[in-house]
């Protein structure tokens, strides 16, 4: 736990960077209690309770890059903690030491241990969940153990839904472990319950799965990637011999892996949804599984190497650790994300000038006058007829497309803040079409600067409408309307 809270701690700050979705994280934490309740209404309502909580801290501690990322850091210290103790009842210290070390190793989850967002969270209460499980499981259990599993579950559906099929995961582990009619009958008790409480939830979003259209459809390639960690989940159990009607490491570990990245893949034949960041929490099964292996070539050489054997956990981490640190540098540093909403506002102030206009395309990209105001102030947002707080949004609500064309046309000077290429998406909105087409014919680009995912063009009004026939100066591939979680 202490070595994965201090792993968080290194570089928390991200070089002073923001991205995206961090900062609709710290636009509704900053709002007042009023303002947040409407935002589920429209927005995001699968994120409400992070939100919730986000705003809490924002409130005790002030906004900062560390208020927002710090509470992923225990929460991952947490689910590493988790694992570790999982580990060693179930295949003793040296599974359950190794386990917990690598689980804050793993790629995936070095990114989201320093993120402004709710997957870290999501993965501790995960690893308690199974916790309670495995406790359950061993010992004789009580009611409270069942009620503390089940709150812990619903609990944890609410910070997000797809955390639900952990339960498919948990039923997959009592089947293999032929749980007894009463375990089971008090599991189902416990989960439908737990289920009952986030469904709500769950129907209500799915009224705003627009704001995941953005998401490709899955391919083969995308499959990849949970391909190798089933290879190696598998790998790395077979060393602990798993049998039917055992409770195991691999009882646990195999459906805790296996089951929610099947699960989102079978989702995402339906609606694309395939983010890793949804089944973080299948992290926890891998590293329960590499423990075990360590664990398992520990017991192996301890009866003739007694010392030796002592040694295999501290030389696996001395390798592991730099073979890995190209990975935690890339994580640890602003290129890691998408875009930097922060980069830009240095631009903006930089390229403005008293009287100028302001537009965002996609309407999405107003979180960088949300989460930077001061570098756009005295910028006129034309397209604007209601702000974020007031509707209840992330972006705000725009004018019609006729009314943002006429009032562009009155201006002699445009911001432009965007999306820069490889990140940018075509314009499919009818007022992000009706602002690009008016700048086409009656600007000149005078000013273009990109940073970290973001551009920022600043653009004259010409004499003259261009003649038919010329080129473009409108950025390529300016991205859609669709918001992104």
């Amino acid at each position: 736990m202490v070595w994965t809270f201090l792993f968080g701690l290194w570089g928390l700050s991200r070089q002073d960077s923001m991205w995206r979705d961090e900062a609709a994280t710290w636009q509704v934490a900053q709002r007042s209690t009023a303002e947040m309740w409407r935002v589920p209404a429209n927005v995001d309502v699968v994120h409400g309770l992070y939100y919730l909580l986000m705003h809490v801290l924002f409130t005790c501690f002030g906004p900062g890059l560390t208020t927002l990322r710090l509470p992923s850091v225990p929460a991952t210290a947490v689910a590493a903690a988790c694992v570790a103790v999982m580990g060693r009842r179930l295949a003793g210290k040296w599974a359950g030491l190794a386990g917990g070390m690598t689980f804050g190793l793993l790629p995936a989850v070095q990114f989201h241990l320093q993120e402004g967002r709710s997957y870290a969270l999501v993965a501790a209460g995960a690893a308690i969940s199974t916790l309670f499980l495995v406790t359950v499981l061993q010992r004789q259990a009580r009611s409270r153990h069942w009620a503390a599993y089940g709150t812990t579950v619903l609990l944890t559906g609410l910070l997000h839904w797809f955390s639900l099929m952990i339960l498919a995961a948990h039923l997959a582990t009592l089947l293999w472990t032929r749980a007894g009619r009463g375990v089971l009958a008090r599991w189902a008790v416990a989960a439908g319950c737990a289920t009952a409480g986030v469904l709500p939830l769950a129907v209500f979003s799915r009224g705003q799965s627009a704001q995941a259209a953005w998401i490709p459809p899955l391919t083969w390639h995308m499959l990849i990637g949970p391909a190798v960690l089933l290879a190696i989940g598998g790998v790395c159990a077979l060393p602990a011999r798993p049998r039917a009607g055992r409770l195991s490491a691999a009882a646990v570990g195999l459906p805790l892996l296996a089951v929610p990245q099947l699960g989102l893949i079978a989702l995402s034949l339906i609606q694309p949804v395939f983010l890793d960041r949804y089944v973080l929490y299948s992290m926890l099964g891998l590293a329960l599984l590499i423990g075990t292996a360590v664990g398992a070539a520990v017991q192996a050489a301890e009866p003739r190497f007694p010392t030796a054997s002592r040694w295999i956990l501290p030389v696996t981490l001395a390798v592991a650790v730099p073979a890995l640190l190209p990975q935690s540098l890339a994580k640890r540093s602003p290129a890691s994300r998408v875009d930097g909403v922060l980069a830009v506002a240095s631009d903006i102030r930089h390229l403005k000038r008293p009287g100028d206009a302001v537009l965002f395309v996609p309407a999405d990209r107003r979180d960088t006058k949300s989460v930077t105001p001061d570098a756009f102030a005295g910028l006129r947002d034309i397209a604007l007829a209601e702000s974020p707080e007031k509707s209840g949004t992330l972006k705000g609500v725009e004018t019609e497309p006729d009314r943002i064309r006429a009032a562009l046309l009155a201006e002699r000077r445009v911001l432009l803040v965007t999306d820069a290429s490889p990140v940018a998406r075509l314009v499919t909105a009818p007022r992000d079409r009706a602002k690009t087409a008016v700048l086409h014919r009656y600007f000149t680009p005078v000013a273009d600067k990109r940073t970290r995912g973001r551009r920022v063009m600043v653009y004259a009004r010409r004499s003259m409408p261009r003649a038919a026939g010329g080129g473009s100066a409108v950025p390529e591939g300016h991205a859609g309307d669709g918001a992104e979680e």
